[in-house]
């Protein structure tokens, strides 16, 4: 199989007045193409902090992270933007949408962004895929907490990313509409062939996925 994100010791401290704090330890793994992954563990953790350092939200402070072939470190922080743009998509638990744009708007950006010229045509297609193909033209506060996430996993799917990171995408929602979120996720995530991975607390999200990374105090302390 094609290793789509490689991490090689990663580790992630802070300093502060009272002392350091250790936030990852020693983080190796290996995901591949197509694969789907949740990472799971207690509040506290580590599981949004190493999200973010994979998705080169963050810097390490030690360690690699390679997406595809590309060190993801060793780019300056527009490098690492261009390679976000190019190979990634989020889902994060608060929607994260912009409030003056409209439905299609938000969806478009990513692929606008990305240098496509079909940026409408397409976000209107993926709109249609996610059940709001009459709610285009509203705005972020025109629609529920699951209409709203719908626009978020359009927008993260339109430009077709190699990898797919998710945060807590359900954790905002109710169980009905989360379930309906989470099946949603899964299907298009099978349609593209994205790798997803996913940062869950919810058990029965976790097993959905071919596999999980169990963190603890930090440490990854099963892989299963």
């Amino acid at each position: 199989m094609n290793t789509v994100l490689k991490v090689e010791n990663l580790s992630k401290r802070v300093v502060s007045p009272e002392g350091g704090l250790v936030l990852l330890h020693d983080i190796s793994l290996e995901i591949f193409a197509a694969e789907s992954v949740a990472i799971v563990g207690a509040s506290g953790a580590g599981k949004s902090t190493m999200l973010g350092l994979l998705a080169g939200l963050d810097t390490p402070s030690e360690g690699k992270v390679f997406i595809e072939n590309d060190d993801l470190f060793a780019l300056d922080e527009d490098g690492r933007a261009r390679l976000r743009s190019e190979k990634v998509g989020f889902v994060f638990q608060t929607f994260q949408l912009l409030p003056n744009l409209t439905a299609l708007e938000n969806v478009m950006l990513p692929i606008e962004l990305s240098g496509r010229q079909d940026a409408s045509e397409v976000a209107k297609h993926v709109l249609d895929r996610v059940g709001l193909g009459v709610r285009m033209s509203h705005y972020p506060k025109q629609l529920s907490g699951g209409e709203q996430q719908r626009v978020a996993i359009a927008r993260a799917f339109a430009p077709h990313p190699k990898l797919l990171f998710a945060d807590e995408p359900t954790g905002n929602l109710d169980h009905k509409t989360g379930g309906k979120i989470i099946d949603l996720l899964f299907e298009l995530n099978s349609e593209q062939g994205a790798t997803l991975i996913l940062v869950t607390h919810d058990q029965s999200l976790a097993q959905r996925c071919q596999r999980q990374l169990e963190l603890e105090d930090g440490r990854l302390r099963h892989s299963s």
